[in-house]
């Protein structure tokens, strides 16, 4: 249904070029004419008001027609219409008998194709939006831990534990019935709340979950088991799936995120390594020139390793 309505939108705004490229055309090759027709010759700057116009018109034909997404340029159209129609308010007030009508007329014709504009233009964002719903962002990572598939599992299917190794995590609270609340660090030292669900669990092998609904980042997930080659314990493999929000607020966000080293793919990463630590040695080892992990915001603040004082 997307894929269809972004089509539509798209021919929308093609058609849309193809008058712009019609209107720009005629109105640099004839202005005068353009002008007598629009009831505004006997203005000394209307034949450059009407060369202008074109030109602008020329641009936008320019844009939608060469642009492999042109919907979103509809919005220039948009301000170009509402350009014209103060112009010819303005116009319309300066002029009496027939050239009143053609200014009319002419006024009415620009509101009507101004309405087309605008839904074009409101119907590609929406479209945009949904596009963005429909390709979350996608997440995987996955460790070798050297300690049975069983006790590995256990550890996580507790998801109290899930604090001990996962750096922004405040709590997990279970709630009873396979349902837990989360909080967890969020920008700014803000706390981001929301209540999970597991909704498929096949011991030792799989744990699935989700947000419900309600939450601030819609997630969901998955964490299998399975043992490693070799004899050498058990591989883990997540994959997580964040619906961002804000549209390009919530990407230019991710590309901050990722520049200052926490982009959630390194975060699981690093999780990952940190539970392969707990299960392997039961803490979370950080060495001394290391203390703060991978957090680019922090490792600017840490020293250089030093010799041993004796």
């Amino acid at each position: 249904m997307s894929e269809e309505y972004d089509r539509t939108t798209d021919r929308l705004a093609c058609a849309l070029g193809w008058a712009s490229l019609g209107l720009g055309a005629v109105q640099l090759a004839a202005p005068d004419a353009v002008s007598r027709i629009s009831g505004v010759d006997d203005s000394a700057g209307a034949r450059s008001a009407v060369s202008l116009v074109g030109a602008r018109e020329l641009f936008h034909a320019g844009v939608l027609l060469g642009s492999r997404e042109p919907a979103p340029w509809v919005w220039t159209r948009v301000a170009g219409d509402a350009l014209d129609l103060m112009l010819l308010g303005r116009s319309l007030a300066d002029r009496t008998g027939w050239r009143r009508q053609r200014v009319a007329a002419v006024m009415a014709a620009v509101a009507g194709i101004t309405v087309v504009d605008l839904y074009t233009a409101v119907r590609a964002n929406r479209s945009r939006g949904t596009r963005r719903m429909e390709h979350p962002m996608d997440l995987h990572a996955a460790i070798t831990i050297n300690r049975p598939r069983k006790k590995v599992y256990r550890h996580w299917r507790d998801v109290e534990n899930l604090p001990r190794f996962m750096a922004h995590l405040e709590s997990v609270e279970t709630t009873g019935d396979g349902h837990s609340h989360w909080k967890v660090k969020g920008p700014l030292k803000r706390t981001v709340e929301w209540e999970a669900e597991i909704v498929e669990d096949h011991p030792d092998e799989l744990i699935s979950w989700r947000s419900t609904k309600g939450a601030l980042v819609g997630n969901r997930g998955f964490v299998h088991f399975s043992d490693a080659p070799g004899g050498r314990g058990t591989e883990v493999r997540v994959k997580l799936i964040y619906d961002l929000p804000g549209g390009k607020v919530g990407e230019v966000g991710m590309a901050l995120a990722r520049l200052l080293g926490e982009h959630p793919e390194q975060q699981i990463r690093d999780d990952l390594r940190r539970f392969k630590q707990v299960m392997e040695t039961g803490e979370v080892v950080r060495s001394e020139g290391s203390p703060e992990g991978t957090l680019t915001s922090r490792q600017v603040r840490q020293r250089p390793a030093q010799p041993a004082m004796r």
